[in-house]
């Protein structure tokens, strides 16, 4: 199966958010090497393929916090944990 990059991306970073304690913008930049405007941009385009996130506000400044997934949409969580490795696979090409 050959995903879309643009699409697989999109996958990839919401199995971060899913998998990783409290993912933060800094935390998904170091796990990825993307630029922080792209992790940025990602995340707002979740929802646009039916991936919804959660910002947990925690701390004092208002971008203090990490993301939860709260609904994968129409993605069953655990086909795309099961293809993990083919997702990223499709973006270190």
């Amino acid at each position: 199966m050959e995903l879309n990059p643009v699409f697989a991306r999109r996958l990839y970073l919401a199995l971060l958010v899913h998998n990783i304690e409290r993912p933060n913008v800094p935390k998904l930049v170091e796990l990825t090497g993307w630029p922080r405007r792209t992790i940025q941009d990602v995340l707002k385009a979740l929802p646009g393929i039916g991936i919804e996130l959660m910002f947990i506000q925690d701390g004092r400044r208002h971008n203090d916090g990490y993301y939860r997934l709260s609904d994968w949409g129409p993605y069953d969580p655990e086909w795309v944990c099961s293809r993990e490795d083919e997702i990223a696979s499709t973006l270190h090409h």
